[in-house]
């Protein structure tokens, strides 16, 4: 329990401090377009300094649940460059989401299966089952907030090197698409620039594909459920 209230009071202390020196303005579009030749000038000069901070900037952000992960997506390909800077995301955005997988799991999910364990056995054993699918098919579908996948997955059965790798590859098409449109920020006036209807669907339909061999398992399931009633 001592450790358990160590780790939340620094969770806690974190976010306060976040809020509290109003750091969420430096995540805007405005101010990475106010400050992207800063950034460019100092990545020449402090190449793997800037890698190295980025990444850990990242992790922060992440794990902590704060608002500017899309932001730092569109700096990452600003500053780093369509590819390399989906790379960059994809280790810091991974390493974040482990982060607050444990911290969740660790935290809560004793709490939590204790006190709705028969309720929620069901979904647990599911989703523990085809955890590979299900976690693609979050990832790639941007539907659900990341942080709350992230606390969610947690709270399940699902072994940590499947939600890592899950993460690892679902996040990548996104990724791509922020990081492509941050390489060119100057013709960025909003967010809602980004993620057009057509990019939307594509993910959609990415996620569904991710549920085909789930959906063929329970229809082979039902099917065999059927056969052994009739004989």
């Amino acid at each position: 329990m001592k450790k358990k209230l160590s780790i939340l009071t620094v969770f806690l202390i974190a976010i306060g401090l976040f809020y509290y020196f109003d750091l969420g303005q430096y995540l805007s579009l405005d101010s990475l377009k106010e400050n992207k030749t800063s950034l460019d000038q100092f990545y020449q000069q402090n190449t793997l300094t800037m890698i190295l901070g980025f990444i850990g900037v990242y992790i922060t952000v992440v794990a902590l649940s704060l608002p500017g992960a899309t932001i730092l997506t569109l700096a990452s390909g600003a500053i780093f460059g369509a590819v390399k800077g989906t790379l960059i995301v994809n280790v810091g955005a991974t390493l974040g989401a482990t982060l607050a997988f444990l911290v969740a799991r660790f935290l809560l999910r004793d709490w939590v299966e204790g006190k709705y364990g028969e309720k929620i056995k069901g979904f647990n054993e599911g989703f523990s089952n085809n955890a590979l699918n299900y976690i693609l098919f979050l990832r790639l579908v941007p539907l659900f907030p990341f942080f709350l996948i992230n606390l969610v997955s947690g709270l399940t059965r699902v072994n940590l090197p499947v939600y890592f790798f899950g993460t690892m590859f679902g996040i990548l098409p996104g990724s791509f698409v922020y990081c492509n449109a941050g390489s060119n920020l100057a013709s960025i006036s909003s967010l809602s620039d980004i993620a057009s209807p057509g990019v939307l669907g594509s993910f959609a339909l990415l996620g569904l594909f991710a549920l085909i061999p789930t959906i063929y398992k329970r229809i082979k399931g039902k099917k065999e459920v059927s056969s052994e009633v009739k004989v």
